[in-house]
């Protein structure tokens, strides 16, 4: 895990750009310079911890810098016949792009962001992995081409702050996060998930190598059962690939406790496993749960305590390691752990994430199916019908206006109502993407699972927890994610995934690994006091914050923002306030300070 930079240009503040990403990888760092192209590498050292495997690494006019881990490096060598002269996953990448050009990304099973260089030839080849683990963030205009696993370091080379991306700001208020391509700068982008790019004679090319497949073939339960066990059992052990010890996230659900529990089967070893909760908000905390499973399976457990005191003191940290505006609360407790762990020595931990999106664990799910079938139901000339449905659920506004949005192909992902001004709506809604279902007919639990896949945990719950982790040098390894599990899933029968529960599936699995307790339990997300520790903490200055911005910019109705603030007083519409607010404060923070 580490952080990359180049460029095709030489810049006096390359080094300096560079530093800024110390965290990424505190262990080692270097800049390599050929020509008028310069190349920068930090490294946190987890497989291959000897010299050999630093970077950048240049074998046969080659160059690589590379942030990630290929978990099956070692199988690569055996089964494509791979001459190596190091350790390390890092040189299996340049053999088999020796090998194969650039079609051998599917062969890879990890985590990664790279770039290829060949150094006679003067060409780029760039990478990131399936579902967008690791960042890949970049600049090209005016024939000047950066990019680096951090935004900072390319705004320190380019010497100037470039203009709010607006769109980007539009795609916040609905998702939490910028999407696809762009971030909150103007002229910077993301390299999207499961994406390569080919940069020669300033000519830019950009292909998807990887799609899910969905074709349906699995249909009994007992095979799939023992397939989906045999495949985590893979995956978990897989992820062990490194010389440091390895540890494992807790939160007491079903999902970390599951991996957690599999861990320590694989192994035979108490492993070292950390938990989060809060001491003054109890109904939040799930540090009981994880107490249990802890005990379960006999971990060295670490739980960790955060007050508000806590949240209030790391505010400014965890802005600046997200370094756009990122409306996931959750980024401060996960904050708050990982700095406990890397105190405590451990570099890599194992985490749950994904297992909601493929496994169906999310409440709305079977909502969304029980409108689809209404939806499915109605003909053209029943709109009656429909009318009497939404009138139905009038006593409940928030299932009524989910239904309508549904039944019209609306995006039920919209947040906000009348937050812009109309000037700033008829500049922007113009330019905004859609998520909308596509004609040709698609299983809606593949369409529920996909759409998560790629935009709430590819492009929310992913970015977060990289950013967040690396910040203090930690590696969060996602068993879940393991593309062999999401293309098995994709192709399981739709009614064997559904069941009579959510997570069917990983719920009859997991019951022979952690306690009833833990599988029966109400799903609880990683949430936080975030709201209450604010109100108390800044009061009418979270108001008068969002207030100041918005004088500066114009972008909001005002008096939108001011109900909602009034709202969030009395605990309600907290999340669109909280969201107004983290780019507010990140704004002023870039931009007005």
């Amino acid at each position: 895990m580490c952080g990359i930079l180049g460029s095709n240009f030489i810049s006096n503040n390359f080094d300096s750009a560079l530093s800024l990403m110390n965290n990424r990888g505190p262990d080692y760092s270097k800049v390599f310079a050929h020509k008028n192209y310069q190349f920068g590498h930090t490294r946190l050292s987890i497989i291959d911890v000897d010299d050999e495997a630093n970077q950048p690494m240049i074998f046969d006019d080659i160059l690589i810098v590379f942030n990630g881990e290929i978990y099956n490096y070692k199988e690569l060598i055996k089964s494509e016949n791979l001459l190596c002269s190091t350790s390390s996953d890092t040189e299996v990448i340049i053999r088999l792009y020796q090998k194969y050009g650039i079609d051998f990304l599917n062969k890879l099973n990890g985590m990664f962001s790279f770039v290829i260089f060949d150094l006679k030839q003067e060409k780029y080849f760039c990478a990131r992995d399936r579902y967008g683990k690791k960042p890949f963030f970049y600049y090209f205009k005016d024939n000047k081409f950066i990019f680096s696993s951090s935004i900072k370091s390319i705004i320190k080379i380019l010497g100037f702050t470039p203009k709010l991306n607006k769109v980007a700001l539009s795609q916040y208020l609905q998702y939490f996060v910028s999407l696809n391509d762009m971030t909150f700068y103007n002229d910077i982008n993301k390299l999207e998930a499961s994406s390569y790019m080919l940069l020669s004679s300033n000519e830019l090319f950009i292909k998807k190598y990887y799609k899910i497949n969905t074709y349906k073939k699995v249909v009994d339960e007992k095979q799939a059962l023992n397939d989906i066990e045999e495949l985590l059992f893979k995956s978990v052990e897989s992820r062990l690939v490194g010389d440091v010890e390895v540890g494992s996230l807790l939160s007491g659900g079903i999902d970390s406790s599951f991996i957690s529990s599999l861990y320590t089967n694989i192994t035979g070893k108490r492993i070292n496993t950390f938990s989060v909760g809060y001491s003054d908000h109890i109904s939040y905390s799930e540090l009981d749960y994880a107490s249990l499973v802890s005990k379960d399976i006999n971990s060295i457990h670490h739980p960790l305590e955060v007050s508000r005191n806590d949240f209030i003191d790391v505010f400014d940290e965890v802005i600046d390691a997200l370094e756009e505006p990122h409306a996931d609360s959750a980024a401060f407790p996960l904050y708050c752990l990982t700095k406990l762990i890397n105190k405590k020595g451990i570099k890599v931990v194992l985490s749950g994430e994904g297992s909601d999106e493929l496994f169906l664990g999310y409440d709305n799910y079977s909502k969304f199916l029980k409108y689809y079938k209404f939806k499915e139901s109605l003909s053209a000339d029943q709109d009656g019908f429909l009318k009497d449905i939404i009138s139905a659920l009038q006593n409940n506004t928030k299932e009524s206006e989910y239904l309508r949005r549904v039944v019209t192909d609306e995006n039920i992902y919209n947040s906000f109502g009348e937050i812009y001004t109309t000037i700033q709506k008829k500049r922007l809604f113009k330019r905004l993407p859609t998520f909308k279902q596509e004609k040709a007919k698609k299983d809606p639990v593949d369409w529920m699972s996909y759409i998560d896949l790629k935009i709430w945990l590819g492009q929310s719950l992913l970015s977060k927890v990289d950013r967040i982790s690396m910040a203090n040098s930690i590696e969060v390894r996602t068993p879940f994610l393991d593309f062999r599990l999401v293309d098995y899933l994709f192709s399981v029968d739709t009614k064997l995934k559904t069941g009579d529960t959510n997570k069917y599936l990983l719920k009859k699995i997991a019951s022979k690994y952690i306690p009833e307790k833990i599988i029966n339990r109400t799903k609880k997300g990683f949430n936080s006091p975030y709201n209450e520790w604010i109100f108390n903490s800044h009061g009418e200055d979270l108001l008068k914050t969002i207030l100041n911005v918005n004088y500066q910019t114009n972008l909001f109705n005002e008096d939108y923002v001011i109900m909602i603030y009034n709202l969030a007083k009395k605990n309600k519409f907290k999340q669109h306030f909280w969201s107004l607010y983290i780019f507010s404060y990140w704004f002023n923070k870039n931009y007005l300070i």
